[in-house]
Formats: structure tokens, C-alpha cells, sequence
């Protein structure tokens, strides 16, 4: 057995390892010149070809862009040679021209332009002036361009001169009025260009990307040119000044154009600090001035002319959000903070800068702006903590962290933590850290070093609320974090000791799995340091294993699945890699428990913790091999008892000890590939498919490694002849272990193919085509010299062929993908078929099952015919009618055309039986559905056409009839089956029964498939005629013959077959979803002709057209599910195409689609065919398809206009005409807030959605309050979360009250005056029962809400005001809403004032001489102070003496309340 290898041998391992790996080759467009400048070169060239001339005329030849790097970095040796002769001849001055010229002509990307650019700053002395004059020249000729669209080039070259490239740099030096006249000459005709073509967002993008790239380079030019200010700014009235002055109207104009993309905006927004700071004068007034312009409070008297001029519109009152909050980024971002020098005023400006962004943060919903705002935010601390290191003590009293501006920063840090944004989550944190540096700062040296941590209140205070805080809050584990690298973990430890199994027992929950794991490894590399810094011996590392290793085997050996699973995948590797000695403390610990608890069924036990720590130790590097690891730390027994454990993830942990290793060429031993030959006896038909999926992976990996390890024993093989001494040779000869890989892995295949028998199960053959799969994946077909220690196809005989074809007729999916895969990845001589008869029998077979009556079938049928086509073995007789095509595509990619080919015979056959099939159906759909259903040929077409590159046709003449066939077939097909998928019932539509009655009755609903279901259904009864007044006789001549009972004609009898409603609504729905399917697909794959003569396309702009509108049918009609959510995903593949097509026409087509279809909505015309019940079936699903294809990266205009529109058509109205299109909006809104692609752009209209849904609640309309509790309950679901535990309840699911009225302020006033209108009306003193259709949404929300420790009183949105009402709502006679009153009362209750808040409602329980009093106030007041009892337990109050007093006193105010539980049941009233 190969075991070991010499250093001279490793040597080799790794120096090959390196080589296998193939280098990813650069791309390098080839520079070229013009005729004129080559001409140059021509006649400079001497004869002997050494001159630069010569040199530059060689590379300009050349076609390689690599190989002209070469030449390129010759030119500064010869030039360095020239140099010495003491002159620059004329041919030099030529050719510097010449590469100035070719330096500008160059894209930015190509490497030969940083190439060149270092090897210009790198000429001699002698010749830059001409170089640079050269250089002048080139770039004077670009900036005199006026093509619009050849700007972005120099602006381009302007960027590239200014960024490490002297040279280039002073070119652009000489040239500065001119450059500053191109930029502003060019974002003003871009600016202008982009209006033009409004709408247009493929042009616009482009247009945009021009104006920001030119608002970049204006930046970089100011920065970059030394002393730009003392230089160029000397007179107001010069030509630099005036273009300076006519950039910064530009840039302001830009900073409050809210239609252009808002990193524009942004930096826009630097360039107007960085104008101001270079253009105004004195400097020290610079803070006053913009302090002026955040708060809207300039005097226009005191400033210059020219300011004026050029900033008017920031110098209103009524400046944008947006403009404000990027005019913050920009003066924090091109002000300098550091070393004192913005002075006091500065420092004041720091002050305001921080409330304007407060203010903001209260006013600004949408998400990219919050975004802003947050990282603007996290840019301020940094520049506090710049101006702190050399501030006044004013300031430093401003910002300490008792100060109202840093309360406000926890605000925010606090309400933002747990924003859906991971990026806003992750400026919260920075935030928090720039906190506690802020306040170090602030305290003077001399009170830090003499009081220490214990006196730092502030600190205190803020580690004692974190604590405090729920473990499911996410932003608690950040700001610890933060705290143990400013506090260390000793403070925090002495607070709480068990905090590492607290952190522990949270990681069950997935979606705290990684903050956690990052806490506790920054808590554990702390601590280890700490420990090791005061330890004299070793003896610490006792303590450490105490505190943070004996909770991690407690939870591997008891914890939960789920805990121990994410533990061990998080967790575990990061201690390893902390403290690999701990490895073997965690195997003795383990191995002494293994015996008594070697696990069960349901638990892993000690041995299934012992080989999670082994395998993540083998895949982190921690053990030098397995070989040793078993012998020293773990017997055979062990791992044998481990691949057959009870429970499977110890299985799948000791097959990852076997497999996973983090070398990948390190050797599998003869025994490991003995363990997994065992391991697959008894593992194949594992039921659990993540199980699966992980045996299959692993299994993967391990022959990754015997490829890669076989490649290394090959190239040591050929290099063993080179070793001469014996103690180089390894112990094994590497051609005994390729033979023992080769027969490991031929009775693997062999294991894997006796798995797949007749009749064997999902689980086996899944697992057993997965891993072959694999070994075909890892093992490929060699070729040139490469060697491969194993093929497949060696291995797979007819028999075996046969065995992996039969696995098409599974009726699982999956395994005819795996099987098909399979095939496809064996060479073709494997496959090749003999006999035609059979051939012809096959394929004649795969027909028959695409048109069967079983869906699966036709799943068969797609399968088999793609590996017809693709291994070219089609019956001959089918390629007759392209005699002629194959001719002429007989050069070219052989194997491309065959393939081309056969597809288009095979599609060409569905097509002609689909179209019969169709003649027919058009006659008696439902002999159709009961002998030929349609579904199963649109299917097959569909499944052809996936697989064929479409861009790339070249039958492009065959393909276009084809193709326009295909079309009309599909409208055929769909105008046959629509009637019943756009039926108002199409599930009911065939009685299942065939009594001559229910037959008669099936002939009048065919021939009356009207929708009861269109806009006049809520005003307009239907009159249904009685039974009896049918007139059989008439409907039996006036309907063709349809029977219950279908006549299905075969080819060799004729048999009858029962036609049920299933089967004809399985026919018609499943027809529906093909063609909706196939369209979506030709759209999304073929060509699309840009013109009408284009030959390049396949599809013309009508037929684009034309696929619009059919959808735009199907989808605003048809009433049944699965043919509208089918049609929708055709429908998004559509949009999606014409967003990106060029054609402008195209382009604004989803726009056009989504205003008529609102229109219709706002109309509520009775005659609409719009379906008003069915949730509006198809109507919302159309309109998020047009609105989630919008580009996200835009405005996003369209959902805009569109929310807004919903938004009012849902509110309440006195219209009874308009409650349609109230259900319409309701329901189209639910859809939206659902659909996750539209992510936080829909965050914004939340709030007002929730009012719309509250007050829908309301309506007399059972339609409108049906569609408004969905919408609730969705929108619950988009504020809250999605429900991760069983109780509806859980904290998981919830948030605190200042965090929801943050985010959603217009919430606020709404809830207020709605639960003052509930408590008004929730008890009558007549007794009369009052139920309030919208308490229960109320006090639903309100009682998702939960306090929190960190709930501060920086807040405008006070909590005080509810709680009168919600007191209020407990009176109410419905026991579940006084139950939600107390719930929602808790978190609108300070945790000071509980306790006085409970003496309150105590007081107010009736007498014993009282007269009058109801049991439910009773009930309800008592409710709401044993949830304040509870919140009460879990604050800061809990086990003090303060509570213990607390408690006291309730005792005594209930002790004189307790008469009430002494009355007689008789006695009390409800």
C-alpha cells in the first residue's frame, strides 16, 4: 500500500499539482493604427529593422494582443539606448506621436493601455518634453470630437491620463481649460440625449453610465491636479472658472434630478462639495456655508453672485431628501477632518450634518435611500472619531456616550439591526463600533486610566442590555462582538458565565446559525488570548477547554439534529482552527463515552459526536492522515459501527471521515476503499432525500480525489525509474495502487448496476444513476496524452445499456434525467444501435407514448427522443424529406448540423401528428382527451427545442416555416381548450356519471360555456333556468353527437372509453400550460429579427406580438389555476426578453400592457371578461410579470405609477360601482407584496397597504373583506417574517414597537385613530353586543410588537397614546380579542412604569360595594396585568429587591379584590 513518499517525491506531487491545473488564458485585443500612421512607420523603418520605428511597425502587425505586449515593453531599452547618442531625430518625435495616438485609441480595459502607460513613464529624461508635447497634441485632436457617442471614449482617455500616468497627467495639464470645456460640453448634450429618448432604458442605461462616468472624471480632475486652486482660479472671469462654474450648475442640476439614477445623484453630490471647497473663498467660511445649505437657512445677501447662479435650487427651502443627504455624503466625503483643520465652525457643521441625517433617517422609506443614509451615517462616525482625536472639549461633551447625539445614534443602530438589507445590517454594526471608539475618545486619559472599566457607567449599562436582549435579536451578536474586542471577554464572562451555552443553544435556529458562530469564535480567540498572555505554564488551557469546549461535546452528544448539524458546521471548524490541541481532549473525552452511549434511532450518541469532530479535523488539515488518525485515535470497529449506525448522520459523518480530506491528491488506501465498498452494500436505499444528496456528494469528492491522486501516481510512476537510492523509493510501487483504483472502482459500477433491476426503488436507482453520474463526470473520456486510471464505458456492456434505457420508463422524472444524463456523457460507440428495426420500433415507441393519456408518458417520450437526436440514431426513413439540407450542411461542425438536423425532423413528425391530432380535437375534444390527449407533442417540441443552441442555427431557412407553424399550431390548440380552462367552473365542467340525463345535461354545458363570473356578478342576479325546461330533442339536433362515452378508433380494434371530467380538464389545462411553455420558450431562445428583411432572426416583431397578446388573453381570462400560473411563467420569460430587446417599439410594450389592463380594472365595465372571484384568477400573476421584468437597477417608474393606482383603487369608496375594481386592486396588491423579486422596492407602500387592508376589513362587501384579509395576512407575513416556530406568537416572528413605527411611521396615526374608534365602540352601557370588524387586525399587529431593553426616549413616536385604547379593548366581550388586548398591551408599557401601570389597573377592579360591573372587564383587566407580571419577569426588575417589593404590593392590592372570586356563579354577570 502506498503510504508514504520521499521529500524528492512530494517534491513532485506538488510541482505537478501545480501544472495540472489548466491557467486561465488573457484575452488581449491587438492595437492597430490608421493607414496614415502606418505609412509613417513604413518610411521610418531602417533596413536592419532596429530602430523604434522598425520595432513599432513589427508589433502593429502583429494580430496576438499578448505578443505586442512583448514589443511594447522593448521600447523604453531602445529608447534608453538612443538617449546616449545625445539627440531625438525626427523618426522618434514620429513615432512618440504615433504611440500617443495608439495609448488614446485603446479601450480602458485592455491591459496593453496600462502596458504602454508604464512603459511612457518610463522614457528617459531626454525625450519627455516631446513625448509630452506629442502627447498634447493626440489628446487636443480627441477633445475637438463632436460625435455624441464617441464622448464616452474621451472621457474615457481623460480617466486613464489622471490615474497612474504622469505623462498622461500633464498632457491633461496643458490642456485643463480645454478638458474642463469637453466635460461640460459633453454632460450637457448627454444630459439632453437622455430626455430625448425617455422610455428607452436600453439607451438610457447606456446615457446614464456616460453622465456618471463624466461626473467621475470632473471629480478626479479637481483632486488630482496639484494645486488646482492657487493655479487656475486666480481671476473669476477666466475661461477655467467659467467652465468650473458651468460644471457645478451642471452637478447641482444633476444632484436634484430624481430621474436619474441615484449614483449619479450621489456623485453628483461630491462633486458639489469639491467645486465649492476648490471655487470658494476665504476657506474658513466653507463650514458656515454648507451648515447653511442643510438647514435651509441661507442668506442669499451674503453669499457671492456666482454661488448663487450656479446653486440656486440649493439655496430653497423646499430642497429633496435625496439632495440633502447626498449634500452630507459629499461634505463628509471631500472635507478634510482630520487634524483639526476645519476649526470650530467644523465642528459644528459636524454637529448639524448628524441632526440632518436624523431627520432624514425618519423620513426616508425607500430602500436604496435608507442604504444611503445608513452608510452616510456610518462615513460620519468615522469623521467624529477623526475630529475627536484633536477636538475642543465642547465637542467631545457633544458626543460622549451620555450624549443626546450618540442616544440617538443607539436609536438608530437599534431600530436598523434587523433590517432585511443584509448591507444596511452590516452599517449598523459599523455604526456601533465607531460608538465605542467615539467614546473613548471623549474621556480624558488621566479619568480612563484611574477609574477603569467598573466606573465607565456607560459601558456598563450598555453590556447589561445587550445582555438582557432576546437571543433571536440578530443585531445582539454584532454589537457583543463589538464590545469583547473594545472590553475584552473577562467583563463579560464575570456578567455571564454561561453565555457560551446560552449562544449554544440558539444555533438550532438556521437563521442565527452564522451571527452566532462569529460571536463565539471572536469570544473563544479572546479569550485564548487573555488566558495566555497571564499563564505562566500551560495549565490555561484547562480553563479554556472548560469554558468553551465542554458546552460544544454537551450539545454534540444531547443537543437536538438541527443544533448539533449547523454546531458542527460552524462552529467545530472554527474552534479546530483556533486550537487544534483541543482535538485530541475532544476524541478521550468522547472515546470513554462512545461505549455507553454508542447512540440510537433518534440520537447520534458519543460515537456520532466522535466522528463529526474526526471528519472536520480530516477536512480542515488537522490530521496528517486518516491512516493515522484511525490507528491513534479511532479503531476499525469504530468506523465500521459508524457506517451502519442507527442513525444516518453518523453515517454521513463517518463516510465524510473516508471521503473529504483538504488535499485533494491525497492517496485512498486500500482499507478506506474497502470501508466504502461496505458502506454501499448497505446505504443505497436511504428514504431521506438530503441524505441522499450528501451520500452523493461525499462519494463525489472521494473519486475526485482518486483521479487527481491517480494522476499524481502516474507522473511518479514514469519519474520512479530516476531514483536511485532505496530510501526515495516509496514503500508501495504507484502501479500497485492504480490497479487496486481500477478495481475498486469496476466493483463499484458493478455494485451500482445490480442496484438498478426491474422493480427497484426510487431511493436505489437515484442514488445508484447519481453516483454514476459522478464517475462518469470525474473519469471523462481521455484525451491526447492525458491518462485516466478508470473509464466507464469499460464497464457497460448491451446488457447494462439496456438496464440504464429501461430507466425511461420510471415514472419518477428525476430518474429518466439521471438515466439521460448518463447516456449522454458516454462516448457514442458505447450507444450506437444496431439494428434498425429496433431503431425504427423506438422510435416508433417514443410517438406513441407522446400522445398517451398518462402524463408521465410524454415526460418518456421527450427524453427518448433527445437521445435519438443527439446520438444521430433517428430511423432513416424520417430524413427523407432533408436530402437536400444534408447535402448542403455537409462541411462545417459535423456533429452541431447532425444534431440541428434531427431536431428538425423530429420536430417537423410532432408537428404534422399534432396537427391531425388538433382536426380532430376541433371536433370532439372529448375523443381527443380520452384517446389522443395534445399536451404530450407540445411537450416533446418543447423538450427538442431546449436542447438546441438556437442562436446558432444554420438551417435558418427550414427553421422559419417551422417555427411559423409551431405559432399558428399552438393558437389552434389553445382556441380548442380555452373554453373550458376560461369556463366559470372549469373543474365541474363533464358530470363523472353516463346515465342518458347527465349526458344530455353534458351536451347543454358544452354548448353554454358562458363565464358567471365577469363584472356584472355583484350587481346583476343570474336567472338559472329549471331542469325541466330543457328540451331534450331540440339539444339532441341542434349539438354534434358527444357522448359521456368517447369511441377511440386503434389501428387494430376498436375499443370504448369512458370520458370523465378529469380526464378532458387534464387534457385541456395541461394543453394550455405546453403552449404556454413552448411560446415562452421560442421567445426566449430564438433569434429575433431586428428588421424585416434581417435574415439573422426567426422570429419577426408580429409574432412577438402576436405571443403578447395570446398571453395577455389567457392570462386576464382563464379561470382555472394551473393554466394561468402556467401561462404567467411562458408570460415572465416574454417580458423579460423584451426588456432587453433593442427595438424601442418592443420595449415599451410591457408598459403599454400594464396601463390598458388598469384601465380596464378603473372602468369596472359589466361587460369586462375580467374574472372578478377566483382571487381575480389570472390578473394578478400578469401584472407582476410586468412589473418584476422591470430593470431592477432603474428608477423602477413603472411599480411606482402602478402602486399608487392599486393603492387608491383599494381604499374604501361609496361607489358601488367600483367595488370590483376594489376586489381587483386588493387582490393584484396581495400578489405583489408576495412576490420576493421585488424585494425592498415594495417596502415603501407597506404601510399605506396595511391601511387599505384595515379599512377593507370593514365593508359591507363579503368580496372586499375576503380579498382584505389576505392581503392582511400577507402583509403580516412581509413585515414579521415568515412563521419559523409554532407559536404564533414567537418572539422569532415579532418586533420591537420603535422599531415597527421606525420603519413604518404612517402607521403611527392610522393604528392610533382605528383603536380609538374600537375602544369607543367596544362596550355600550346597554349591554348590547358590539363586535368591531377591525379589532382583531388591531390588536393582531399590536401584539406582534415586544419591548425591548434598548427602547430609548430619543423617539418622537411616543407609545403612551395607545394605551388607554388598548386598556379599553380588554373590556371587550369576545374572549380572544381581550386576550390579544393584554398581549398588545405589554410592549407599549415602559419597563419602569409596569409596575405603577399594573397598581393602575388593579384599582380599577370593582369594589365589593359596587353595584354595577361586568365579568368580561373583570376577565380582561386581569388578563393585562398577568402579562405585565410576565414582561415584568423578564426585565432588569427580575430577583431584585425592587421586584420583590413590586410583587408585595400586588399581593395586597389583589388580597383586597378577592371578594370577587368569592361570589356565587349566580351572582355574576357577563
Amino acid at each position: 500500500m502506498f503510504v508514504g513518499v520521499s521529500q524528492k517525491g512530494w517534491l513532485l506531487l506538488i510541482l505537478f499539482k501545480m501544472g495540472v491545473k489548466k491557467k486561465k488564458e488573457m484575452q488581449v485585443t491587438a492595437l492597430t493604427i490608421c493607414h496614415q500612421d502606418l505609412e509613417t512607420l513604413r518610411s521610418l523603418a531602417d533596413v536592419e529593422g532596429k530602430n523604434l520605428a522598425s520595432l513599432l511597425l513589427h508589433c502593429v502587425r502583429l494580430t496576438d494582443g499578448v505578443s505586442q505586449i512583448h514589443y511594447v515593453k522593448q521600447i523604453v531599452p531602445l529608447l534608453e539606448k538612443a538617449d546616449k547618442n545625445g539627440a531625438c531625430d525626427p523618426t522618434i518625435r514620429s513615432c512618440l506621436d504615433i504611440l500617443a495616438g495608439i495609448y488614446l485609441s485603446l479601450s480602458v480595459k485592455n491591459p496593453l493601455k496600462k502596458v504602454l502607460a508604464s512603459s511612457l513613464d518610463g522614457l528617459p529624461e531626454f525625450f519627455l518634453t516631446e513625448a509630452i508635447q506629442s502627447f498634447t497634441s493626440r489628446l487636443q485632436e480627441e477633445l475637438n470630437t463632436t460625435h455624441l457617442y464617441s464622448y464616452r471614449k474621451v472621457t474615457d482617455n481623460i480617466s486613464s491620463c489622471m490615474e497612474n500616468f504622469d505623462l498622461g497627467r500633464a498632457g491633461v495639464n496643458n490642456l485643463l481649460k480645454n478638458v474642463l470645456h469637453f466635460l461640460q460640453k459633453s454632460l450637457i448634450e448627454i444630459s439632453e440625449e437622455n430626455r430625448k429618448f425617455a422610455g428607452n432604458h436600453i439607451v438610457q442605461t447606456q446615457l446614464m453610465n456616460d453622465l456618471l462616468v463624466g461626473t467621475r472624471v470632473s471629480v478626479m480632475l479637481v483632486q488630482k491636479i496639484q494645486d488646482f486652486q492657487r493655479i487656475h482660479l486666480k481671476t473669476s472671469g477666466s475661461p477655467t472658472w467659467q467652465s468650473m462654474c458651468g460644471l457645478l450648475s451642471i452637478f447641482t442640476k444633476f444632484l436634484s434630478d430624481d430621474d436619474l439614477l441615484q449614483t449619479i445623484q450621489s456623485t453628483s453630490g461630491l462633486a458639489v462639495i469639491l467645486f465649492i471647497k476648490a471655487m470658494f473663498h476665504p476657506p474658513e467660511k466653507i463650514p458656515d456655508l454648507i451648515s447653511s445649505l442643510l438647514l435651509r437657512s441661507v442668506d442669499c445677501t451674503s453669499i457671492p453672485d456666482w454661488f448663487l447662479n450656479c446653486c440656486r435650487s440649493l439655496c430653497c427651502t423646499d430642497v429633496s431628501q435625496s439632495t440633502l443627504l447626498f449634500l452630507c455624503q459629499g461634505t463628509l466625503t471631500m472635507l478634510d477632518w482630520q487634524n483639526g483643520n476645519m476649526g470650530l465652525s467644523g465642528e459644528a457643521l459636524l454637529l448639524n450634518i448628524v441632526h440632518v441625517l436624523f431627520t432624514l433617517s425618519s423620513q426616508i422609506k425607500e430602500s436604496t435611500l435608507e442604504l444611503f443614509l445608513s452608510r452616510i451615517l456610518a462615513s460620519w462616525t468615522n469623521s467624529a472619531i477623526h475630529v475627536l482625536e484633536s477636538s475642543s472639549p465642547s465637542l467631545k461633551d457633544s458626543l460622549n456616550g451620555n450624549s443626546s447625539v450618540v442616544g440617538r445614534l443607539l436609536e438608530y443602530v437599534y431600530t436598523h439591526w434587523e433590517h432585511p438589507l443584509d448591507a444596511l445590517r452590516h452599517q449598523t454594526k459599523i455604526i456601533f463600533r465607531n460608538i465605542l471608539q467615539m467614546h473613548q475618545l471623549t474621556k480624558e486619559k488621566s479619568d480612563s486610566e484611574a477609574s477603569g472599566l467598573a466606573a465607565d457607567r456607560f459601558i456598563c449599562d450598555l453590556t447589561e442590555s445587550l445582555l438582557r436582549l432576546e437571543w433571536h435579536v440578530k443585531g445582539k451578536y454584532a454589537c457583543l462582538g463589538c464590545l469583547v474586542d473594545y472590553i475584552g471577554i473577562g467583563h463579560i464572562l464575570a456578567l455571564a458565565k454561561t453565555i457560551p451555552s446560552q449562544i449554544l443553544e440558539v444555533m438550532g435556529d438556521q437563521s442565527l446559525v452564522p451571527y452566532a458562530s462569529d460571536l463565539l469564535e471572536t469570544m473563544f480567540r479572546n479569550h485564548k488570548s487573555h488566558l495566555k498572555s497571564q499563564a505562566v505554564d500551560s495549565t490555561w488551557i484547562d480553563e479554556w477547554h472548560e469554558t468553551w469546549v465542554s458546552p460544544l461535546l454537551f450539545i454534540l452528544c444531547e443537543g437536538n439534529l438541527d443544533q448539533k448539524s449547523y454546531v458542527i458546521d460552524y462552529y467545530l471548524p472554527k474552534l479546530l482552527n483556533c486550537s487544534p490541541e483541543s482535538l485530541s481532549y475532544m476524541v478521550k473525552i468522547l472515546q470513554t463515552s462512545a461505549d455507553a452511549k454508542t447512540g440510537s434511532y433518534n440520537s447520534r450518541g458519543a460515537l456520532g459526536a466522535l466522528m463529526a469532530c474526526l471528519r472536520t479535523a480530516r477536512a480542515h488539515g488537522h490530521l496528517q492522515s486518516a491512516t493515522d488518525a484511525w490507528r491513534n485515535l479511532v479503531s476499525s470497529a469504530r468506523i465500521k459501527q459508524g457506517l451502519i449506525h442507527q442513525h444516518c448522520q453518523v453515517r454521513i459523518d463517518t463516510l465524510g471521515l473516508l471521503c473529504e480530506s483538504n488535499r485533494s491528491t491525497e492517496i485512498v488506501s486500500m482499507e478506506e476503499m474497502q470501508w466504502i465498498q461496505f458502506f454501499i452494500t448497505y446505504n443505497l436505499n436511504s428514504q431521506s432525500p438530503g441524505v441522499r444528496q450528501q451520500i452523493c456528494s461525499l462519494l463525489k469528492k472521494l473519486f475526485c480525489r482518486i483521479q487527481e491522486s491517480s494522476q499524481v501516481l502516474y507522473k511518479l510512476e514514469q519519474s520512479r525509474s530516476k531514483h536511485e537510492s532505496d530510501n526515495e523509493l516509496p514503500k508501495q510501487h504507484p502501479s500497485i495502487s492504480l490497479q487496486q483504483y481500477k478495481n475498486f472502482m469496476s466493483s463499484i459500477c458493478n455494485r451500482l448496476f445490480e442496484a438498478l433491476f426491474p422493480g427497484s426503488s426510487y431511493p436505489t436507482r437515484f442514488s445508484a444513476l447519481t453516483i454514476l453520474g459522478s464517475i462518469a463526470e470525474v473519469f471523462p473520456v481521455p484525451e491526447g496524452q492525458v491518462q485516466t486510471v478508470y473509464q466507464l464505458s469499460h464497464d457497460i456492456d448491451v446488457g447494462r445499456f439496456q438496464t440504464l434505457m429501461e430507466c425511461f420508463t420510471s415514472t419518477f422524472e428525476e430518474v429518466k434525467i439521471l438515466a439521460f444524463d448518463l447516456l449522454m456523457k458516454l462516448p457514442k460507440t458505447v450507444v450506437q444501435f444496431q439494428d434498425s428495426e429496433k431503431l425504427q420500433g423506438l422510435f416508433q415507441a417514443a410517438l406513441e407514448l407522446s400522445s398517451s393519456t398518462k402524463p408521465y408518458d410524454c415526460v418518456t417520450a421527450s427524453y427518448l427522443l433527445n437521445f435519438l437526436i443527439w446520438q444521430d440514431a433517428l430511423p432513416s426513413s424520417l430524413s427523407a424529406s432533408l436530402q437536400t439540407q444534408q447535402a448542403v450542411c455537409g462541411d462545417g461542425d459535423k456533429s452541431a448540423i447532425v444534431v440541428e438536423r434531427n431536431t428538425l425532423m423530429v420536430i417537423k413528425c410532432l408537428l404534422e401528428n399534432l396537427e391531425e391530432e388538433v382536426s380532430l380535437a376541433e371536433n370532439s375534444l372529448l375523443q381527443a382527451a380520452a384517446s389522443f390527449p395534445l399536451y404530450g407533442r407540445v411537450h416533446c417540441i418543447t423538450g427538442a427545442l431546449q436542447r438546441l443552441s438556437l442562436n446558432s442555427l444554420r438551417l435558418v431557412s427550414e427553421w422559419r416555416p417551422v417555427v411559423e407553424k409551431l405559432l399558428l399550431m399552438s393558437y389552434r390548440l389553445s382556441a380548442v381548450v380555452s373554453p373550458v380552462i376560461q369556463s366559470s367552473s372549469p373543474e365541474g365542467l363533464i358530470p363523472m356519471d353516463t346515465d342518458s340525463e347527465s349526458a344530455s345535461r353534458l351536451q347543454t354545458i358544452l354548448s353554454e360555456i358562458q363565464p358567471r363570473d365577469t363584472n356584472d356578478y355583484f350587481t346583476q342576479a343570474k336567472i338559472l333556468k329549471e331542469r325541466d325546461s330543457f328540451d331534450l330533442e331540440d339539444l339532441n339536433a341542434s349539438v354534434p353527437n358527444i357522448g359521456a362515452s368517447a369511441e377511440i378508433k386503434g389501428s387494430k380494434e376498436r375499443k370504448t372509453c369512458d370520458v370523465t371530467a378529469q380526464m378532458v380538464l387534464v387534457c385541456c389545462w395541461r394543453s394550455m400550460k405546453e403552449v404556454a411553455l413552448l411560446l415562452g420558450t421560442l421567445c426566449q431562445l430564438l433569434p429575433m429579427q431586428s428588421l424585416p428583411e434581417s435574415s439573422n432572426g426567426l422570429l419577426t416583431v408580429e409574432q412577438v406580438k402576436e405571443i403578447g397578446d395570446y398571453f395577455k388573453q389567457h392570462l386576464l381570462q382563464s379561470r382555472h389555476r394551473g393554466a394561468f400560473e402556467l401561462a404567467y411563467t411562458g408570460f415572465v420569460k416574454l417580458t423579460e426578453i423584451l426588456n432587453r430587446c433593442p427595438s424601442v417599439s418592443l420595449q415599451k410594450l410591457p408598459e403599454q400592457w400594464l396601463w390598458d389592463v388598469l384601465e380596464e380594472i378603473k372602468c369596472s365595465d359589466p361587460s369586462s371578461k375580467l374574472c372578478a372571484t377566483r382571487r381575480s384568477a389570472g390578473i394578478p400573476f400578469y401584472i407582476q410579470a410586468l412589473l418584476a421584468s422591470e430593470p431592477k437597477k432603474g428608477k423602477m417608474d413603472l411599480l411606482k405609477i402602478t402602486m399608487k393606482e392599486l393603492i387608491t383603487l383599494a381604499g374604501p369608496t361609496d361607489d358601488s360601482r367600483s367595488t370590483v375594481s376594489q376586489v381587483h386592486a386588493l387582490n393584484i396588491l396581495r400578489a405583489l407584496f408576495r412576490d420576493t423579486r421585488l424585494g425592498e422596492n415594495i417596502i415603501p407602500y407597506v404601510a399605506d397597504g396595511a391601511k387599505a387592508a384595515i379599512l377593507g376589513f370593514t365593508s359591507p362587501v363579503w368580496a372586499v373583506r375576503n380579498s382584505s384579509t389576505l392581503l392582511f395576512s400577507t402583509l403580516i407575513t412581509r413585515i414579521f417574517g415568515v412563521k419559523r416556530g409554532k407559536d404564533e406568537l414567537s418572539k422569532k416572528n415579532r418586533m420591537t414597537g420603535s422599531e415597527f413605527f421606525s420603519r413604518f411611521p404612517e402607521l403611527y396615526p392610522f393604528l392610533l385613530q382605528q383603536l380609538e374608534a374600537v375602544a369607543n365602540s367596544v362596550d355600550s352601557d346597554t349591554g348590547e353586543l358590539n363586535r368591531h370588524p377591525s379589532m382583531f387586525l388591531l390588536l393582531l399587529v399590536l401584539g406582534r410588537l415586544y419591548p425591548s431593553p434598548m427602547d430609548g426616549t430619543y423617539s418622537a413616536l411616543s407609545m403612551a397614546p395607545f394605551i388607554p385604547f388598548i386598556m379599553r379593548c380588554g373590556r371587550s366581550p369576545v374572549y380572544r380579542s381581550r386576550e390579544m388586548a393584554a398581549r398588545a398591551l405589554v410592549p407599549f408599557v415602559m419597563v419602569d412604569e409596569i409596575p405603577a401601570t399594573i397598581r393602575t389597573l388593579l384599582a380599577k377592579l370593582p369594589n365589593c360595594t359596587d353595584q354595577c360591573f361586568r365579568q368580561n372587564h373583570i376577565h380582561g383587566t386581569l388578563l393585562q396585568v398577568f402579562h405585565l407580571l410576565q414582561a415584568c419577569t423578564d426585565s432588569k426588575y427580575r430577583l431584585n429587591a425592587y421586584f420583590q417589593q413590586l410583587l408585595a404590593d400586588v399581593a395586597v392590592c389583589t388580597r383586597a379584590k378577592l371578594w370577587l372570586a368569592e361570589r356565587s356563579v349566580s351572582s355574576l354577570t357577563v
